[in-house]
């Protein structure tokens, strides 16, 4: 927990294992449709990656032309950040404070899956009032998460089976999930949010859903889907403000 705001990738070996995960399995399915949503949605080329981790998302968006740049509360994380990017801009970015970044500048806000390990509603409401501020006229936030439905199935790239309470857990409880694209095997705890969760907390914080993308796996893709086929694995935000 940092200033109220819990990183799972804060140790060194779980940074290093989450740095050398590009977009394999299961994850490639969050962002295969990502340049088409940002494509309909967003017009302008300045950006924000919000909980930009070790950068794997920050430079995406930098090939989609995007000039980007990436926030996270991890110190460790930036530094491999950093490492595997040198030209790119990482900052760090303590609990909350956004007054490192430029207000009403932003044509997009990316958040790809911060908001799984920030719990509490305020908080989270908080959070997204501060990226609202961000965004120049038209612009937008495109808020990835972990479907409810990730952390109750097996997949390609995780498990869930050793957990069997995330059947019972509610938005806000902590649920358990192990990725298996890693070496490092220990479970990662998740905040469990349903989308009815999420509705509640955009309204609150003045932001209101435009599209809502749930990417399945397609027969005949390179990655060779089991359940990804038939339940999506991540939920796609794509967010306004209300007026």
């Amino acid at each position: 927990m940092e200033n109220g705001l819990w990183n799972v990738y804060e140790d060194q070996v779980r940074a290093q294992a989450y740095a050398t995960l590009e977009f394999p399995g299961t994850y490639w399915l969050a962002f295969r449709d990502l340049p088409a949503l940002l494509g309909e949605h967003v017009r302008g080329t300045r950006a924000v990656d919000f909980g930009c981790g070790a950068g794997r998302s920050t430079q995406l968006l930098r090939a989609l032309g995007f000039g980007v740049v990436g926030v996270d509360i991890s110190e460790p994380m930036l530094a491999l950040a950093r490492a595997r990017d040198p030209g790119g801009d990482y900052r760090l970015m303590a609990d909350g404070d956004f007054s490192g970044l430029e207000r009403g500048a932003a044509d997009l806000v990316l958040a790809a899956f911060p908001f799984d390990n920030i719990a509490g509603l305020e908080r989270k409401v908080a959070l997204f009032e501060g990226l609202r501020g961000l965004l120049a006229a038209g612009g937008r936030i495109v808020n990835i998460v972990s479907s409810p439905e990730i952390y109750v199935n097996e997949w390609v790239s995780f498990s869930t089976r050793d957990f069997p309470s995330n059947r019972l857990a509610r938005s806000g409880e902590t649920v358990r999930i192990v990725m298996l694209d890693v070496e490092d095997r220990r479970p990662v705890e998740d905040v469990f949010w349903t989308e009815e969760a999420y509705n509640d907390v955009y309204e609150r914080a003045g932001l209101r859903p435009i599209q809502i993308h749930r990417p399945l796996g397609k027969p005949g893709e390179t990655q060779e889907w089991g359940t990804e086929l038939r339940i999506a694995p991540w939920t796609l935000y794509v967010l306004a403000p209300a007026s």
